[in-house]
């Protein structure tokens, strides 16, 4: 499944348009977690607690977007975004979107 955030696909037609697809993910970090970047936060600095969080996060969100498109029939995902907020003080929620289309190379073969 190509997934890009730009409007065209190189060297393919876009066939069908079939619509939005998303993937959503709602995280939260443990108490542990919590914790340790409350502390880091006081010195400054990353808080790799959270990015990885986060990072994990979007790929997650990702996997679900390209399952999502894939239901629909899609063999492709134009223009695809992530879009984040918190939820409370402990959860992050992060969104994969995009428009889930039908590409074919653009000389016709398949």
């Amino acid at each position: 499944m190509l997934v890009v955030t730009t409007e065209n696909l190189p060297g393919m037609q876009v066939r069908q348009v079939l619509g939005q697809c998303f993937g959503v993910v709602v995280r939260s970090r443990g108490l542990g977690g919590n914790i340790m970047a409350a502390l880091r936060s006081i010195i400054g600095g990353e808080i790799h607690e959270y990015t990885q969080l986060l990072e994990e996060a979007r790929r997650q969100a990702v996997d679900r977007l390209v399952k999502n498109a894939t239901a629909m029939g899609a063999n492709a995902v134009v223009m695809m975004r992530f879009d984040s907020s918190e939820i409370g003080q402990t959860m992050s929620e992060i969104v994969a979107y995009g428009t889930a289309v039908v590409a074919d190379p653009a000389d016709g073969t398949r």
